[in-house]
């Protein structure tokens, strides 16, 4: 009680400032961090909390199926065929790149690691977090085609990270357990169908069912809205209680559920300004309070992975992604760098704690996840801003066909201002 009561006052007191704050380094992803950091065993002792204590892991694990389920129920699908062409790159050659660069690079630096927990290291570390880099997909001076690619990236690679996930962490499982790789195959197969099918299931049928009720006046708008989230948490809990995985359920079900309701996609953005947020903020305030003591055995194998997966691993498969758009070189790195690592890589970082505690390589992969989110919280939130704005600059210097300049339709970012969050109330 006494935790919940300290992480409420720091909400309270950054809630007095958020306005003065906007805009500048201070994001509140590196505040709460920082005030997790200052007030856990590390610093002043008034907050603690175990890595496989369960409660940390469930506040991790609803969070994200609620930001799977209302990333994919937000996506105007109609509006993201018209501008597919950076985000199906990002995403159908980039992330695969990413994870297989990661997992290479992890073999090559982070010796100690099998192959398969290499590959759950390039996986954890894949998904992008646009919280993190929200001074970019909301500032209109950058392109919109660029910040609407990083967006939906962002809002969609976590989802899609699941499937591999669960692949690698049980052959590596299984390579310490005496069943064999087909085993595990099996039940990693039954985990992405059943998660699958439940997602359908809830999706169609829950949205049928707010859809109607809506229609017939019988809801609220707050309760339509609560009700679209308690179908994220049904998704994810009965898909894990069949065997299937509760985050592809929840993905799944924000997908279908998408299109059945009317101007679900901005329900569900009003929640993420607000209930989501708090949620994901002590996500990264418990990440504070625990970080410190995960990086006491910390080394330079892990230091360096961790700045080769902000940078080389991350570029590198984005520009590869990206060949043949005629994008300047500008555009190719800006894109990029702005990939930070934040709640997505957190949460399945404690399923690996979760799921595979006897794990060899668990040690190595909890601190260099750590490492990796950490510094991606500082460096692109005190980057967002100022190179937002150069780039911006050297976007209106181009040419007026520039392909950096086509004209997009404009989608609704996930996460927006306090200031945007107030004028759609």
């Amino acid at each position: 009680m006494a935790d919940l009561a300290v992480l409420a006052i720091v909400v309270f007191v950054f809630g007095l400032v958020s306005r003065r704050l906007e805009g500048t380094i201070l994001t509140a992803p590196l505040v709460f961090v920082a005030a997790g950091a200052l007030l856990g065993p590390a610093g002043l002792g008034l907050v603690e909390f175990d890595l496989d204590d369960h409660t940390v892991l469930l506040l991790g694990e609803i969070a994200l199926a609620i930001v799977l389920f209302t990333d994919a129920a937000g996506i105007n699908l109609s509006a993201l065929r018209r501008n597919k062409a950076l985000p199906l790159r990002l995403l159908g050659i980039g992330m695969p790149l990413t994870i297989a660069l990661g997992a290479i690079v992890a073999m090559l630096v982070l010796t100690d690691l099998t192959f398969w927990e290499a590959a759950i290291v390039g996986t954890v570390l894949a998904p992008t977090d646009a919280a993190l880099g929200q001074a970019v997909v909301s500032n209109p001076r950058v392109p919109v085609r660029v910040r609407q690619a990083l967006d939906v990236e962002a809002g969609l690679n976590d989802g899609l990270s699941v499937p591999f996930l669960a692949l690698f962490l049980t052959l590596a499982v299984s390579a310490e357990e005496l069943q064999p790789a087909s085993f595990w195959i099996r039940f990693t197969l039954e985990q992405v169908g059943l998660g699958t099918l439940v997602g359908i299931s809830v999706g169609l049928v829950g949205g049928w069912l707010v859809n109607l009720a809506s229609r017939k006046e019988w809801m609220t708008g707050s309760f339509q809205r609560l009700a679209l989230l308690a179908l994220a948490i049904i998704a994810w809990a009965l898909a894990d209680q069949i065997g299937g995985n509760g985050f592809i359920a929840a993905f799944v079900g924000g997908l279908v559920v998408g299109p059945t309701v009317e101007r679900v996609g901005e329900q569900l953005i009003r929640f993420t300004e607000a209930e989501g947020q708090l949620l994901n903020l002590s996500v990264f305030f418990v990440f504070g309070v625990l970080v410190i003591g995960l990086l006491e055995h910390l080394s330079w194998e892990v230091a360096l992975y961790a700045l080769l997966s902000l940078t080389l691993i991350r570029m590198l498969p984005v520009a590869a992604s990206l060949i043949g758009t005629r994008l300047r070189g500008v555009s190719m790195l800006f894109i990029g760098w702005f990939g930070p690592r934040g709640l997505a890589s957190i949460v399945l970082g404690l399923i690996v704690v979760s799921e595979a505690p006897l794990l060899p390589g668990r040690g190595e992969i909890e601190l260099v996840v750590a490492l990796t989110v950490l510094l991606s919280v500082l460096l692109h939130g005190v980057t967002a801003a100022p190179l937002s704005a150069v780039y911006s600059r050297r976007v209106q210097e181009m040419a007026a066909d520039a392909p950096e300049k086509r004209e997009a339709v404009e989608l609704p970012t996930r996460v927006g201002s306090a200031k945007e969050a107030d004028e759609a109330q």
